[in-house]
C-alpha cells in the first residue's frame, strides 16, 4: 500500500444542481486529499453539501468546477472501486438472505462468481460478526445488523475506498455507539480506506483520523483537523469545532491542528 501518494484527490470542486425553481450551489471550491488507509471524515451542518460531495466522489454527479481523481484518474462514473454505504436500512434486497445479498453484489459487478463469491461473502460476513445470521433475511435483523450487512457487502467488493453517508444516523444512541466501535475494530483488522460523512461532532472525532470541517450552505472548507487520541483532547477539539462552526467570525488561527 502506497501511503505516500493520495488515493483520492478532490481539487477545487464546486457542485451545483437544479431544483424546480432554483440552481443550488452545494459546495464551493472544496479541496482535500485522502491517503490509503485513511479514516477521513467530512463534517458539517445539514445542508452543507457533504452528502452531495460524497455522491460526486462515487461518480453519481459531475463537478461544475474542479476535478475528482482516484489513483490519479478522473472520476467520471460509478465503479466497484468506490462502494457506498447509506444510512437507510432498506438498501438490502429483502428477498435475499444476508449471504445472498453480499454474493449478489459480487456477481452483479463481475468481481467474483460461484464458490469464490460465496467464500468472499462468508469471509466479510464473519468480519462483521454475523456468521450465524448468514442465512437470515433482512426483515429478521435489527437496524444495526442490517448496517453491518451493508458494510460487509461493501467491503467484500474490496474497493479502493468505502464511502459512508451518515451510516449510523438512523440508529438509537447505544446502537450507534456500538457500531462506531465495531467500525473502528474492523478498520484495525484490515486498514481499509474510508470517507465518512456525518453532522455529529462526537462521531467525527471518534471515527475519523482526519476531519474536514465544512461551512454551512454552500459548503466551503473551514479547516482540516487531526482527530484526538485522548478523552481530554477530544473535549478540547469538540469545543474548538463548535466555535468554528457557530462563531460569527473565524480567527485566522483556525487552521490545521
Amino acid at each position: 500500500m502506497d501511503t505516500d501518494h493520495p488515493l483520492l484527490e478532490v481539487d477545487g470542486v464546486t457542485l451545483r444542481y437544479k431544483t424546480r425553481d432554483h440552481l443550488v450551489t452545494a459546495t464551493y471550491r472544496v479541496s482535500f486529499r485522502v491517503f490509503p488507509g485513511d479514516r477521513f471524515v467530512l463534517l458539517g451542518p445539514s445542508g452543507c453539501g457533504k452528502s452531495t460531495l460524497l455522491k460526486a466522489v462515487g461518480g453519481y454527479m459531475a463537478p461544475t468546477e474542479g476535478e475528482i481523481r482516484l489513483k490519479g484518474r478522473p472520476v467520471t462514473q460509478p465503479g466497484p472501486d468506490r462502494m457506498m454505504v447509506f444510512q437507510e436500512f432498506d438498501q438490502l434486497l429483502p428477498w435475499k438472505t444476508v449471504r445472498q445479498n453480499v454474493v449478489f453484489a459480487l456477481e452483479a459487478s463481475g468481481r467474483l462468481t460461484g464458490k469464490a463469491a460465496r467464500e468472499r461473502a462468508d469471509l466479510y460476513i464473519d468480519k462483521v460478526h454475523l456468521t450465524r445470521f448468514a442465512d437470515s433475511y433482512p426483515h429478521t435483523l435489527s437496524g444495526g445488523m442490517k448496517q453491518r450487512v451493508a458494510i460487509a457487502r461493501g467491503m467484500a467488493m474490496e474497493p479502493d475506498i468505502l464511502l459512508m453517508d451518515e451510516p449510523f444516523a438512523a440508529l438509537d444512541a447505544l446502537t450507534r455507539r456500538r457500531m462506531q466501535d465495531e467500525l473502528l475494530a474492523l478498520w484495525e483488522g484490515t486498514r481499509f480506506t474510508v470517507l465518512f460523512v456525518t453532522h455529529s461532532i462526537p462521531e467525527a472525532i471518534k471515527v475519523g483520523a482526519r476531519i474536514l470541517l465544512l461551512s454551512p450552505h454552500p459548503g466551503e472548507v473551514k479547516a482540516e483537523l487531526n482527530s484526538a487520541d485522548t478523552p481530554e483532547a477530544a473535549l478540547r477539539l469538540e469545543s474548538r469545532i463548535q466555535q468554528m462552526l457557530f462563531a460569527e467570525e473565524i480567527p485566522e488561527a483556525a487552521e490545521n491542528v
